[in-house]
């Protein structure tokens, strides 16, 4: 029998047509360097005895920090032309959950997320009053024009000029997100966006809401989600594949491919990262590809970008 790893961590970056002839070298390249680097953040928490509560948030950072993903600096750009940041965070040992949706000028969603899991008295804020909260707790701002990048407009650029909707169009979803199981075997999920390009009428999708794209359960697993959003809020993914496991009695690895069977049968696609207390470290995704890495104390350090890795 093999023994339960005493942390494991894994990661996404998004899902969808991440195929190789779509990417460039340095594309590539820049992508598994940051997935590297989140590891190292999240891992290096988590091997000194850290909580996962503190890896997913330390690697979720490092990603919204990196214009390869679409979280943070290098977010997709709403139909007006401007930059929605939502963001999730939640830790299973006591289900306590903080959420943030429509910000623009926070510089990491996901830190906000966590200051209202811990100072505020509420689970998810939006807008203007997520960031009067984030100014009452001395969050760093920035100039909403730091989060912007070329591709990103010239993405929108693109939807503009065929007059398509967010979803008409050949979607890659950059979504970020970590779990974790830490050695005292405790589990804890964050998910970091910016939506979807073209995206309209303050549209929120899966990513802020716990039991949709964000979810973590000592008593079953820690999920975080990538995709399109709807459908995962429709199915409440990160809840169900969790109650699968709790309920069940199915694998990680099972439950989340049912679920995202599920998913597709729908008409939605991603992908999803999963832990549980036995510290297994698995993913799964309906799409050609999904940036992810994982890493364990047992020594397991895997970084992959397309489907046949």
């Amino acid at each position: 029998m093999t023994a339960t790893p005493d942390w494991s961590l894994v990661l996404h970056g998004g899902a969808g047509s991440i195929e190789r002839h779509r990417l460039t070298a340095a594309q590539d390249e820049g992508v598994r360097a940051a997935l590297g680097l989140a590891l190292d953040a999240g891992g290096a928490i988590l091997a000194d005895g850290g909580s996962a509560l503190d890896a997913v948030e330390a690697a979720v950072r490092v990603l919204e920090e990196d214009p390869h993903f679409n979280a943070g600096r290098g977010a997709a750009f709403s139909r007006d032309g401007t930059i929605e940041l939502d963001a999730a965070i939640m830790d299973g040992r006591s289900r306590a959950a903080g959420a943030v949706a429509g910000l623009t000028v926070t510089r990491s969603p996901v830190g906000l997320a966590r200051r209202v899991m811990e100072a505020s008295p509420h689970v998810l804020l939006s807008g203007a009053g997520a960031e009067a909260f984030a100014r009452e707790q001395g969050i760093a701002a920035v100039d909403p024009g730091w989060f912007a990048t070329d591709e990103r407009r010239r993405q929108l650029d693109e939807l503009l000029a065929r007059n398509a909707d967010a979803f008409d169009v050949d979607m890659k979803y950059g979504t970020v997100g970590a779990v974790a199981r830490d050695r005292a075997g405790s589990l804890a999920a964050a998910t970091s966006t910016g939506g979807v390009t073209g995206k309209r009428w303050g549209r929120i999708g899966d990513s802020p809401l716990i039991g949709a794209g964000t979810f973590a359960d000592d008593r079953s697993v820690a999920v975080s989600c990538t995709g399109s959003g709807e459908y995962f809020i429709r199915i409440g993914v990160g809840h169900e594949i969790g109650a699968r496991v709790r309920l069940s009695g199915e694998s990680p690895q099972a439950a989340a491919d049912a679920v995202m069977a599920e998913v597709r049968a729908l008409g939605g696609t991603g992908g999803v990262i999963v832990t549980a207390p036995g510290g297994e470290a698995v993913w799964s995704f309906t799409t050609p590809g999904m940036y992810r890495a994982r890493a364990t104390a047992a020594g397991l350090r895997e970084v992959a970008v397309y489907g046949d890795e």
